[in-house]
């Protein structure tokens, strides 16, 4: 078992889940960042890392580091704008999301071309957004369009005439013979919420996860997967352990099979393509 905490949890990794080399990938990375940001000691990775991932963290890291030095300046107040909305504001109300606008202006005028790293950051110098160009290395890059193949059978039947506003037909392009990857919208989440519905106790595999190809799409996606919780980890470190302290639960209260047990094969807090 691995025993990982903060100053305020503690959360039991079995060595046996993918998840646990997600999670030494994204400790690595963190330590990595905070030494190149404080100018402290060199961090060695841990041994279970292959080659492959220790050099794409090493380049998120890279890029995140000059990011972090380069802050774009808004005048938005991200904190009392996020008071402002609430869970029925989706962005279609023209006249509401005027008066919003009006209410919290972006504070800048014109717009502004950024090709390299960079954060953006509101009136009170917090963090709303990394931009972060050529983060992921080639070989990540290839990983992904070879996990992505295995989605076509799902991403085609994902979209519908009479869909929702992720897969309504309309907010796609038509799919042709040249297309690299076939339109769509699925969620691969190995501990989906049943939000909406009776039974909100037991977090659940996502639909798109329980066909046959289940397996072959959770070990496609290991490294880039790694890699985008890793950029969590540095990014919102509550949003990485909350995420960990739900995938862990269930197995530690012995939930049913089919639900968040099957985490130990995932090797990602949760993804949406």
């Amino acid at each position: 078992m691995n025993v990982s905490s903060t100053s305020d949890i503690e959360i039991t990794l079995w060595r046996t889940w993918a998840l646990t080399v997600t999670h030494e990938a994204c400790e690595y990375t963190e330590q990595k960042f905070n030494a190149e940001k404080t100018g402290g000691d060199p961090v060695i990775p841990s041994p279970k890392l292959d080659t492959d991932l220790v050099m794409a963290c090493d380049r998120l890291v890279d890029r995140l580091i000059k990011a972090y030095k380069n802050p774009i300046q808004t005048q938005i107040d991200i904190a009392r704008y996020s008071k402002l909305i609430s869970l029925k504001d989706m962005g279609h109300h023209e006249e509401r999301e005027e008066k919003l606008l009006e209410r919290c202006p972006p504070g800048h005028e014109g717009t502004k071309l950024v090709e390299i790293p960079a954060t953006m950051i509101d009136a009170s110098s917090a963090i709303i957004a990394w931009y972060l160009p050529d983060a992921l290395t080639d070989a990540t890059q290839k990983e992904i369009w070879v996990a992505s193949d295995l989605l076509t059978p799902m991403l085609k039947k994902s979209v519908k005439v009479d869909g929702n506003w992720r897969t309504n037909q309309g907010w796609f392009n038509p799919s042709s013979e040249n297309d690299a990857l076939t339109p769509g919208c699925i969620n691969s989440s190995p501990a989906w919420f049943q939000q909406g519905h009776e039974n909100q106790l037991d977090l659940e595999v996502s639909a798109s996860l329980k066909g046959p190809s289940s397996e072959k799409i959770l070990k496609a996606i290991a490294r880039p997967a790694a890699i985008a919780t890793a950029a969590l980890r540095v990014m919102h470190p509550e949003q990485y352990w909350a995420g960990l302290r739900a995938f862990t639960k269930p197995r530690r209260e012995g939930r049913k099979q089919g639900t968040a047990e099957d985490v130990r094969d995932s090797p990602v807090l949760g993804i949406g393509v």
